[in-house]
């Protein structure tokens, strides 16, 4: 029997901080929009975060600095962050993809891997359900996503790329290899501006320049990358969709669509994930003993930093405190963050209780009363119906 032929999917939402804000004030549609620091009338110290795309037309791109921005497009409109805003809106765009499939691997708050492999026949083929899981998130949300279809997961990230916004790629399997080639080598997972010109050095600037060479003189080149490059460029991608399967820990990400530097952005994200953790952890009955935040910054470098704690517990502010002291022992001033993640491990059930006679039993009495009536309502209207601000 010949391998079970996969159908991944990338959904990738369209200029999703820039849209969000256009959806919410008709008075914003058509024009540039841009996400990010104050301007400052030109005078801003800050960066962009996210532009419409609107405001693309002039040039204007994410990280970009704030005054360069306010220079080449001084009447867009300019707005702050709202990651709370993001962050609900998101979540209900992750209960629309959950209709299609469970297995599901978040890659920021704004795309997604699905595997469709197994579901797909609810809704008749994979290019249907593709269309319809479109046709979904613009009812649901009144926002638009880009879709990639195809074998793997690196490919299904380049296809959904391809014809933004609200655009659909489709890649078969027969057609892997003739999709690929053509495209340019940095579309490839991993290869920066860094490799490009190194590969450029030799003449290869395509994906398949890349895939045509010997696999021995790229890891000649660069080592270990370059064996892994080789295989991107022909289209070996082996990796699946990573679902938790078992219980051992309950976590979740955030990328950053740009690096960032801003503590307020860094706070808030710190503020999303505990929420999110931590009532995930009590629809589980489980309460923590460790909490893990995870770092990654601008140069990919990957820090953990893990804090067992007193008593279990399953509280947003004991999550959310915790992970900010973590992060305060790095210098979030010489380099910008690209991930943060919020994990909680060491599993007790939830009935675990507090010694009788601990000074903080009533307090805690009175935090797991308020968790509870934040339950009662998320349950009632909804996951972002109201969130948790300590």
């Amino acid at each position: 029997m010949g391998k079970k032929e996969k159908f991944i999917v990338h959904v990738d939402m369209d200029a999703f901080f820039t849209s969000v804000e256009q959806r919410d004030n008709p008075a914003y549609m058509g024009k540039p929009v841009i996400v990010g620091a104050d301007p400052k009338d030109g005078k801003g110290r800050g960066v962009v975060c996210a532009s419409s795309y609107e405001a693309r037309k002039f040039g204007v791109h994410s990280a970009m600095p704030i005054s360069i921005a306010y220079r080449k497009c001084p009447r867009a409109v300019f707005l702050g962050v709202d990651m709370p805003k993001y962050a609900r809106v998101s979540d209900e765009i992750f209960d629309i993809l959950e209709g299609f499939t469970p297995d599901i691997e978040p890659i920021s708050i704004d795309e997604a891997f699905l595997d469709i492999s197994g579901s797909y026949q609810l809704f008749g083929t994979p290019v249907e359900t593709c269309c319809r899981i479109k046709q979904a998130i613009k009812k649901g949300s009144r926002l638009t996503a880009s879709i990639g279809l195809a074998p793997n997961m690196m490919t299904a990230k380049i296809a959904s790329d391809l014809d933004k916004p609200d655009g659909l790629v489709v890649v078969e399997q027969n057609d892997l290899l003739k999709f690929l080639y053509p495209l340019p080598v940095g579309k490839l997972w991993g290869v920066g501006e860094k490799t490009i010109e190194m590969l450029k050095k030799v003449g290869i600037t395509t994906i398949g320049d890349l895939a045509r060479e010997k696999a021995e003189k790229l890891i000649s080149l660069s080592g270990k990358n370059g064996r892994y490059a080789w295989e991107l460029a022909n289209g070996i991608d082996p990796r699946e969709v990573e679902i938790e399967e078992s219980v051992k820990s309950i976590s979740n990400e955030y990328t950053f669509s740009e690096d960032t530097k801003n503590k307020h952005l860094i706070s808030d994200t710190l503020m999303y994930l505990s929420e999110k953790v931590s009532r995930r952890l009590r629809k589980s009955w489980f309460k923590c003993r460790t909490v893990t935040l995870k770092i990654r910054f601008e140069d990919f470098k990957t820090f953990t930093r893990a804090v067992t704690l007193k008593r279990p517990t399953n509280f947003v502010s004991d999550l959310y405190e915790t992970s900010l002291r973590s992060a305060k022992e790095f210098d979030l001033k010489k380099k910008a963050v690209r991930l943060l993640g919020v994990k909680s491990s060491n599993l007790v059930d939830s009935s675990w209780q507090l010694d009788l006679f601990s000074e903080s039993t009533d307090k805690t009495g009175k935090k797991e009363k308020i968790h509870k009536a934040l339950d009662r309502i998320k349950d009632r209207f909804g996951e972002n119906a109201i969130g948790y601000r300590g």
